[in-house]
């Protein structure tokens, strides 16, 4: 099977990420990635936001997820995390995209916190 240019062995273009499953810890699907969030200066992922919980990607929450706790596993073609989805039930979560203030260091503190991964 080839590889799309827009991938490699060890990279994956953004717009492939996006959409893509994410499964817990069960290894049964979660949701999905809807966007990564991208550090400007560092040029690190930071976060994946997870959409989950609506129906056919209508009425979805939001939940940022430490890119650190994302796997990438080649037999699920996705991102396996430790999770399980009652955990991310009780998890830092948006409805609406306005609803989230990404320059809110005390936002991105509390979504670490909650995941048990440093932040920087």
């Amino acid at each position: 099977m080839a590889m799309e240019a827009r991938e490699s062995e060890n990279l994956i273009g953004s717009d492939r990420v996006e959409g893509t499953a994410v499964y817990g810890a069960d290894r049964e699907k979660i949701g999905s990635i809807e966007r990564v969030m991208i550090g400007k200066v560092s040029g690190k992922v930071s976060y994946a936001v997870l959409g989950f919980g609506g129906f056919l990607g209508i009425g979805d929450d939001h939940y940022p997820i430490p890119w650190q706790s994302l796997k990438y596993d080649t037999q699920l073609e996705g991102y396996l995390t430790d999770l399980r989805e009652d955990q991310l039930r009780g998890a830092p979560k948006y409805r609406e995209e306005g609803a989230w203030d990404w320059n809110d260091p005390k936002i991105g503190r509390s979504v670490n916190d909650y995941y048990g991964v440093p932040f920087v």
